[in-house]
């Protein structure tokens, strides 16, 4: 009986590391959202665009707007009714000089509701090198001033870019792509994207630099009701299968009472790229600010869509700093790209890849089967050995 027992812990144990595996990729989430994409064009020569997403899930609706009046800004409204509205007073929008002239309709239904605006980019002298952006600022451009071009849309994707001159010499691009499902892009650094969330590329490309030796810094402003984006968390992760040599992932969350809970996040992975087709000879680190209390009303006044939105606004301000001592500077390339996610509920957390389980359930089951079928074949060579050692009967 002893081989048939073991043969039952063989099968079993087999199972559990073929189980195990398929349990680190299938952490997937497929839940979808039916698109529904809309661009208002300008009333005004300057008035600005707004871009809005109607994402329709089974019984809610995200709502994602975003603005050209002003700073760059995008909000995302959460419902839990999938027949919620947007509804926009123009005359009050352009005029931005009154809260409510954008509102979700019915107001009831809407659960939480979180922004990002661009409002800065910093430049800095690094003349001795050390990546440590205190001083020597140039002034600052404030994108509330840059002039942006119009909206250029492709299916749930639209391209922001303005200059800080009507000279157009360089420029500071955005793009916003809203997905109605899991997956990632194509291009490092590749993040995964739900249908809760919105992902963000921006890239300076071309922008005359002050100095030989300057490095940017950009400047982003969280905007919510009682629960803005308040802190960052840093998670790290053993697989860099997505992000070559990147193995950690920061997460600029709402959470009521610093509790557990996620209401919203940013996220992001702390690298940027010098080319337009990221490589790994061109990736830079990039570092974060410790969130700190921002004038709501300052940052109403710089947003068109904050204005609109929100009567009394809660601000949280962070830098995002590119590159490092000994990295090149801006002026290597005259090229900087970096990318974010921004949602509802918890970030998306990284699974393995197909090719990586495989390679785990080799690296794991076959030494297992080895070992197991080694035992297997010992327990039953002696069994027989014991069984043939037998007295012989006298005759």
């Amino acid at each position: 009986m002893a081989p048939a027992g073991t043969g039952g812990i063989f099968v079993i144990l087999v199972i559990f590391v073929f189980s195990s595996c398929e349990s680190l990729f299938s952490g997937g989430d497929s839940y979808k959202r039916e698109l529904t994409v809309k661009l208002y064009p300008n009333s005004t020569p300057s008035g600005g665009e707004l871009l809005h997403v109607r994402a329709v899930g089974g019984n809610d609706t995200l709502h994602s707007l975003f603005c050209s009046q002003g700073a760059p800004t995008l909000l995302l409204v959460h419902t839990n009714s999938n027949s919620s509205t947007v509804e926009v007073n123009w005359p009050e929008f352009l005029a931005r000089n009154t809260s409510g002239s954008l509102k979700v309709e019915p107001q009831s239904s809407i659960l939480y509701s979180t922004a990002i605006v661009f409002s800065r980019l910093l430049e800095y002298n690094d003349e001795n090198d050390t990546a440590e952006a205190k001083s020597n600022f140039f002034p600052a451009y404030e994108l509330k001033d840059f002039i942006w071009a119009q909206m250029n849309l492709s299916d749930s994707t639209v391209t922001l870019c303005g200059s800080p001159t009507r000279s157009g010499n360089g420029s500071l691009c955005l793009q916003l792509s809203v997905f109605g499902s899991e997956g990632r892009a194509d291009l490092w650094p590749r993040l995964l994207h739900s249908a809760n969330s919105s992902q963000l590329e921006v890239w300076l490309n071309g922008l005359p630099p002050r100095s030989i030796m300057s490095r940017f810094v950009l400047e982003l402003q969280a905007v919510g009701g009682a629960y803005p984006l308040s802190r960052v968390n840093v998670h790290q992760f053993i697989d860099d299968e997505y992000t070559p040599s990147i193995f950690q992932v920061s997460q600029w969350v709402s959470s009521p009472n610093n509790g557990s809970d996620v209401l919203g996040f940013a996220q992001w992975k702390p690298v940027a790229y010098r080319t337009p087709h990221a490589t790994l000879e061109d990736a830079t680190p990039c570092r974060n600010s410790d969130p700190q209390q921002q004038s709501g009303n300052s940052t109403s006044a710089s947003s068109a869509l904050i204005k609109a939105f929100y009567s009394d606004p809660a601000a949280i301000g962070l830098n995002v700093s590119f590159g490092i001592a000994g990295e090149p500077y801006y002026n290597s390339t005259m090229f900087l790209s970096w990318t974010m996610l921004v949602g509802i509920g918890s970030p998306p957390v990284d699974s393995f890849s197909p090719m990586v389980i495989g390679i785990l359930t080799a690296g794991l089951g076959i030494p297992i089967l080895l070992l197991l079928g080694g035992g297997v074949y010992v327990l039953i060579a002696k069994k027989r050995e014991s069984s043939g050692t037998g007295y012989e009967p006298i005759n």
